[in-house]
């Protein structure tokens, strides 16, 4: 089998494994080697990649959830290991006669509550600070990206999504995942970079490309980075 690498309308790259064989359609699955796709012997590899390209959304949701899968379930109790901006950090939850906001300090994220098997309305909580943290942080971040660029600040809202990490529409509005905020900032300058580069090429040509890398030219190994660490960030939901 040879590798190859797959360039999603998204601009997300997925890796997979390529075996030619004596068949007349393409198949495809998922191994804990990531994708692996069977091809007919004289089928074009660009012809092979138009086809991939239309299952995108399919390859992309099927390897977030089999690598999600092989992580242990986020446990929401005192002593929980989390991310925040690429370091660990520990859950350290304080029963109390009332609740309070989580609060970071040294490493040590605390949070009151009057109910410490309460693990819904903990998880709720300490999502709701990163999401604060989130909207902080990515502002900052695209401030000083935007003027890099030579761009007017376009608007930044908080994303949700479970395939993408960002996205920028025609209206110039910039989406951004909050899970990132767990991600070491080289990764978060990347997406802010990705998105902020829309503002020029709404594709992901070589001119794109050429955008990204002006505002952030260690995004390769950023890219790399994310790919690698994209299932971990999502075990908070």
């Amino acid at each position: 089998m040879n590798q190859h690498v797959l360039a999603l309308p998204n601009g997300e790259r997925i890796a997979y494994l390529l075996e030619r064989r004596q068949r007349k359609t393409i198949g495809m699955k998922i191994t804990a080697e990531g994708l692996v796709v069977h091809a007919p012997l004289r089928l074009k590899q660009t012809d092979l990649e138009g086809l991939l390209l239309t299952k995108a959304r399919w390859i992309s949701t099927k390897l977030k959830a089999r690598q999600a899968s092989a992580l242990p379930a986020m446990q929401w109790v005192d002593g929980a290991s989390l991310l925040w901006l690429g370091e660990p950090i520990t859950l350290e939850i304080i029963p109390a006669a009332r609740n309070s906001r989580p609060r970071l300090e040294q490493g040590i994220l605390s949070l009151t509550t009057t109910n410490i098997n309460d693990h819904v309305s903990i998880a709720r909580r300490v999502v709701q600070w990163y999401h604060k943290q989130a909207m902080e942080d990515f502002a900052r971040r695209l401030q000083l990206l935007a003027t890099k660029l030579g761009e007017p600040l376009p608007p930044l809202a908080l994303s949700n999504a479970r395939t993408r990490w960002g996205s920028c529409n025609s209206r110039r509005e910039i989406r951004l995942n909050w899970r990132l905020i767990q991600a070491k900032p080289s990764i978060i300058n990347y997406v802010i970079a990705h998105e902020l580069a829309h503002l020029r090429e709404m594709n992901h040509s070589a001119r794109f490309w050429a955008v990204v890398a002006s505002i952030y030219p260690e995004y390769r190994q950023a890219e790399l980075a994310l790919k690698q660490c994209s299932a971990l960030l999502y075990q908070l939901g």
